[in-house]
């Protein structure tokens, strides 16, 4: 199983591919590198391709002491630099779109271009009187799941951040080791929310990103996460945006055909640009 130690951490990691741009993928809250496995094979034929496994999650180390975002924007920082992939294509779903975006807006020598679903970036709404109710639900539900770790029912949060947060019924359709992926994870998740600055984010810091950007989200998902995207479309107006028809919050696992023709078409019409 391989591993590299960065930050004091050890990650697990799989590399797949032999040719073409290097692609790098940060997986969302309560999951792992398996995540991706619906799209893995396909983008291994045109990239050499990166998955892990973020600080805390699966079968990557718990570290003793809390950790905060910043920590594993700079683990991703230094897997692609351990693993001599810099400059690379990043993309990421949810709270992995979030790390992606910090890491574009710290280290852009890292990355040729970015591609993110549904960044988990709720702060971004605060203020705004339009959203306000959309925003005070969804925090609603987060602390409801949150609780709910801790009085140590995971599996029942599990179930109810899928079911309040994703989609009704979806529990139902995940497979038992899926499934149990996200109960083993629940803790992470619980300590990612002691974070303050988990769901913030400062959009003058992406505003003048001169890399080829795409934000996606999809057309059956909670309201919630298009408003992100179009507060973060606002800030970057060079940036591309597109919606995953019949899709919702994990399109790489829903929709692997679509995700992968997304993925590979951005890239080659920005290969010059990267």
């Amino acid at each position: 199983m391989p591993t590299v130690n960065v930050n004091g951490v050890e990650l697990f990691y799989q590399l797949s591919g032999h040719a073409g741009p290097p692609l790098v993928l940060v997986h969302g809250a309560w999951w792992s590198h398996r995540s991706w496995e619906a799209v893995a094979p396909r983008l291994a034929e045109s990239f050499r391709l990166l998955t892990y496994d973020r600080r805390g999650h699966s079968a990557s180390e718990f570290p003793p002491q809390p950790w905060r975002v910043h920590d594993d924007v700079a683990d991703l920082a230094a897997l692609i630099e351990q693993l001599e992939l810099a400059p690379a294509w990043v993309g990421g779903i949810s709270s992995g779109a979030a790390i992606v975006l910090r890491l574009a807006s710290t280290r852009p020598e890292l990355v040729r271009g970015v591609i993110v679903h549904e960044p988990a970036l709720f702060g971004l709404l605060a203020g705004d009187p339009d959203v306000a109710p959309v925003l005070d639900s969804v925090r609603e539900r987060i602390s409801a799941v949150a609780a709910r770790i801790g009085s140590g029912d995971h599996r029942g949060a599990a179930r109810q951040f899928v079911e309040t947060l994703i989609k009704p019924g979806r529990w139902d359709t995940l497979s038992p080791d899926y499934r149990q992926i996200m109960v083993d994870n629940a803790p992470v998740f619980l300590q990612g929310l002691q974070d303050p600055e988990v769901l913030e984010f400062d959009l003058d810091r992406i505003a003048g990103f001169p890399k080829p950007l795409l934000l996606t989200y999809g057309d059956q998902s909670a309201p919630v996460f298009r408003h992100v995207v179009t507060k973060i479309a606002d800030a970057v107006p060079e940036a591309q945006v597109l919606s995953f028809a019949g899709a919702h919050h994990v399109p790489q696992r829903t929709h692997p055909e679509d995700y992968v023709d997304v993925v590979t078409t951005f890239v080659r019409e920005h290969a010059d640009a990267s």
